[in-house]
């Protein structure tokens, strides 16, 4: 085996790649293939200098080559097309060297999937049924898996499922307070989100801290346009801000997280909002972009800095959240030692990282303003050296970590589902 790798992360109408070497877990290309469907397609195709470490370490400032094509792309099937034509024409070859397996994000593996899983066709079966529970991801998943199978039949196919990592929740922390017997038939749990990028930052943080991930009770934050955070106490998830859906938890870019759900019934009584116009309502048209007309967290900044009140209030809304449940988890885990920021705001946006830290100084936390302002790549602490909590800034990387999972399975060629 050669030990190369190819994940796949696929929507509805495109889907994004990456070719990583996992015996340095270098990245050695990546792409995106989207507009799935339109009249006019495009490819982006880009192969990465040598040496370029896939977890960020070492990185390069200048990449070799990056190609775009505009085509047509009808479906799923040729998208992979263009991609295996784009590795043919610009590198590197998948002769000289072929993957050993194809790693695939799907988001919701409902209760039924609890680790990296080899994809047969009853497989595929499931993830269709699951897509009760996903609509808007688990179809999109299931199409690259179908296109990837066609496209490389005899390589081993594994899923890494968003869910997997939260299967450790106690049934205190998963369980809603409804019908028990209504919730059972129509699966209504909470099941958790970002659970690979979870998994990876926290165990990040541990080898950086040079701590056992056994010992330590973290809190991690992935807060992008996507939002959650999670308890890992450890190393096991026993908290976390998603629930059946992406849609629970704290303020998104364009989806509410938590609301009195007894105002969707005003709304659909006094506002005559049907259940789509609700839909569309919570996950497309709130978050900060509901609050303030702007949907892009660099854009609120911009508007909080000019005075813009309904900004402001965005702001201050989006904080006060990311404030109640670091409050909640910690108490949950009856004290905090790494706490990590992560994903787009996460990783690049100081003013949240502090805001949201600056009244919990009574759980031992303490920032050094000038880290936490500096940029960097890798990752980074930015609390004080003696502050009794490590607070860290630490870069995603979910392909990387699905390729570590895919590689694993792929070797022991062992189904993880429970039917």
């Amino acid at each position: 085996m050669t030990g190369i790798v190819l994940v796949v992360n696929s929507g509805s109408s495109s889907f994004k790649y990456q070719l990583l070497d996992m015996r340095s877990e270098t990245l050695l290309a990546s792409g995106l293939v989207e507009r799935i469907g339109s009249a006019m397609g495009r490819s982006i195709h880009t192969i990465t200098a040598a040496g370029m470490r896939a977890d960020g370490g070492n990185a390069p400032t200048v990449l070799d080559a990056t190609s775009e094509a505009e085509l047509p792309i009808p479906d799923h099937a040729a998208g992979f097309d263009v991609m295996l034509e784009a590795f043919e024409q610009h590198g590197p070859s998948l002769e000289a060297m072929p993957p050993t397996a194809i790693g695939h994000r799907v988001v919701h593996g409902g209760a039924r999937f609890f680790a990296p899983t080899l994809v047969t066709d009853r497989v595929e079966v499931d993830i269709a049924e699951l897509a009760v529970l996903a609509p808007l991801h688990n179809p999109a998943n299931l199409a690259g898996i179908q296109a990837a199978r066609h496209a490389f039949p005899d390589v081993p196919h594994v899923t890494v499922f968003d869910t997997a990592f939260h299967q450790s929740l106690e049934p205190a922390a998963y369980t809603y307070a409804i019908d028990a017997e209504l919730a059972a038939e129509h699966r209504v749990r909470r099941y958790g989100f970002h659970g690979t990028s979870h998994k990876f930052v926290s165990e990040a943080a541990a080898a950086f801290v040079g701590r056992p991930i056994e010992e330590l009770r973290q809190l991690v934050f992935h807060l992008g346009n996507g939002a959650s955070v999670t308890a890992i106490d450890g190393g096991r998830s026993v908290e976390t801000s998603m629930g059946l859906t992406p849609l629970e938890g704290l303020v998104m870019g364009s989806r509410s997280g938590d609301i009195d759900p007894a105002a969707l019934i005003h709304l659909a009584r006094q506002a005559g909002l049907g259940i789509d116009d609700l839909d569309v309502l919570l996950n497309r048209r709130s978050g900060i972009l509901g609050m303030s007309g702007h949907g892009d967290m660099r854009e609120l900044r911009e508007a909080v800095a000019e005075g813009d009140a309904a900004s402001i209030l965005a702001f201050d809304v989006y904080v006060h959240r990311l404030r109640h449940y670091a409050g909640a988890y910690i108490a949950q885990l009856g004290g905090v030692d790494v706490i990590s920021f992560t994903a787009g705001v996460g990783e690049n946006v100081a003013a949240v990282r502090a805001a949201t830290l600056e009244t919990l100084g009574f759980a031992g936390i303490a920032i050094d303003p000038e880290r936490n302002e500096a940029r960097g790549r890798g990752i980074r602490r930015i609390s004080t050296d003696d502050s009794a909590v490590t607070v860290l800034v630490v870069p995603t990387n979910e392909e990387l970590e699905i390729a570590r999972q895919t590689l694993q399975v792929a070797l022991h060629e062992r189904p993880a589902s429970e039917g």
